[in-house]
């Protein structure tokens, strides 16, 4: 068995408590990070020339040992199961951009619609790093120093493997939202966003022609009966009906969740779950409109619907 030497005494090699409902990483094996702008995060760290630290935070953040994670302008908060009972604190900060920094950058930003575009489809452009640069800034670290870290385990070293844990897992939340990079820089998405509004980068919504009649919603009924009693509903209601060709399409425009903790990726998880319900929901769907009482006879009366159109979500 190996040993450790700390103050003149020995003590056994710790073993982090296993922990229920943890942050686990994504990634299983190999490198973290699917965006290249996740693996720039990673690849910068692992440039300061911390690796073997940072190795063994990659396997507490596999195996889940954070517990929770919140991101704020220019500071991270963690908390970290470690060997002993109480979970560790660890703290990540990193230095905001000034308001002048800043509005070098939106204005860079606002010259071409593109960048805004990528960003709000939840994509990092590909030379976002120049954009920074020259605005006399930076949007990642440049060198160690650049990180204020803390962390309430007894390890000496810095980072220790839970401070490198939360590097990890923090790269592979970046994948999911870019704009965390901007909130840890000291500005998050609504504020970027209204900025970028108002140097107009965001065109307003075309206005209708003169001659176009801009269509009213109907009134409510007057009468209360009248309201709750309904009338017939129009043969044309629920158009052409058809399990949609692309499952979990609304979950895959919204991303993934924040910091998922499942055993698989959120996305993996939702498709087999949308195609099993959309399924079910054609059922009861065509078992209400024919009067149908078993799924096989409803599956039967789908043949005879028109395909094309509209979709269940």
């Amino acid at each position: 068995m190996a040993w450790r030497w700390y103050d003149s005494r020995y003590f056994p090699p710790s073993h982090p408590i296993p922990v229920r409902g943890g942050i686990k990483a994504q990634s299983k094996r190999g490198t973290f990070g699917e965006s290249w702008w996740g693996r720039r995060w990673i690849e910068i760290l692992e440039s300061f020339h911390i690796g073997a630290r940072l190795e063994r935070g990659r396997s507490y953040a596999r195996r889940g040992q954070v517990l929770s994670i919140d991101i704020g302008k220019g500071i991270v908060k963690a908390r970290v199961q470690g060997s002993r009972p109480k979970p560790y604190e660890v703290a990540i900060e990193m230095k905001v951009l000034s308001n002048a920094g800043w509005k070098r950058v939106v204005q860079t930003l606002s010259k071409q619609a593109r960048f805004a575009a990528k960003l709000l489809a939840g994509e990092m452009p590909q030379d976002i790093e120049e954009v920074f640069k020259q605005a006399g800034v930076s949007l990642f670290p440049e060198r160690l120093r650049d990180l204020k870290t803390n962390c309430s385990c007894p390890d000496w070293s810095n980072p220790c493997k839970h401070i490198a844990a939360v590097y990890y897992l923090l790269g592979e939340e970046f994948d999911r939202d870019p704009f965390l990079l901007f909130t840890l820089r000291g500005m998050d998405r609504e504020e970027l966003v209204g900025l970028l509004s108002r140097t107009g980068q965001r065109s307003a919504a075309p206005l209708p022609d003169a001659g176009e009649a801009i269509r009213q919603p109907e009134p409510l009924p007057l009468e209360a009966t009248q309201f709750w009693s309904g009338g017939s509903l129009p043969e044309d209601l629920f158009g052409e009906v058809q399990v949609p060709h692309a499952p979990a399409a609304l979950p895959k425009r919204l991303g993934s969740f924040p910091f998922w903790r499942g055993e698989v990726r959120f996305l993996e998880a939702m498709e087999p779950i949308y195609t099993q319900a959309s399924t079910r929901g054609m059922e009861l769907f065509l078992s209400g409109l024919w009067g149908l009482d078993s799924p096989s006879a409803s599956l039967s009366a789908h043949s005879a619907l028109p395909s094309g159109g509209g979709g269940l979500r």
